[in-house]
């Protein structure tokens, strides 16, 4: 007997588990879909300002809050799904991932600002979509 109570608080256990993390991924997913929606936005709205502040090319900048715009509504999608899937949150974090590889890139080789505010603003974003990378892997579906 005790050995099936074990077992039950065990899977228990786990569901409950299961629950948090998936409400810590759409949590996640979700926040990750709003500051991206904003970036966005902002890019494509004060392109021309953001250009002044931070060197970087208003002409890079718009088509980059377009694209924003469109990666934060996939998002938000994922994390209204009813259930979640491996596969959409699987490609969220690649897209994730490679955002971060780019701006870092971006930053290091002086591609898109030659402006100490640019570089720094390119390093601070790509920590931000690390962070939403790192938590949407660690609490994705394990199945």
């Amino acid at each position: 007997m005790s050995t099936t109570s074990s077992v039950s608080r065990s899977a228990a256990h786990e569901r409950i588990a299961g629950r948090e993390r998936e409400a810590l991924l759409r949590l996640a997913l979700r926040l990750d879909a709003v500051v991206t929606a904003a970036n966005g936005a902002a890019y494509l709205v004060l392109a021309g300002p953001l250009q002044d502040l931070l060197g970087l090319q208003a002409a890079l900048l718009r088509p980059t809050g377009a694209l924003l715009l469109v990666f934060s509504a996939a998002v938000w999608l994922v994390a209204a799904r009813p259930s979640m899937q491996r596969g959409p949150v699987l490609a969220v974090v690649a897209v994730n991932a490679l955002w971060v590889a780019a701006s870092l890139a971006l930053a290091a080789f002086g591609w898109g600002s030659q402006e100490t505010a640019g570089t720094v603003w390119v390093v601070l974003q790509a920590l931000v979509v690390a962070a939403f990378a790192e938590l949407q892997a660690v609490a994705r579906p394990r199945t």
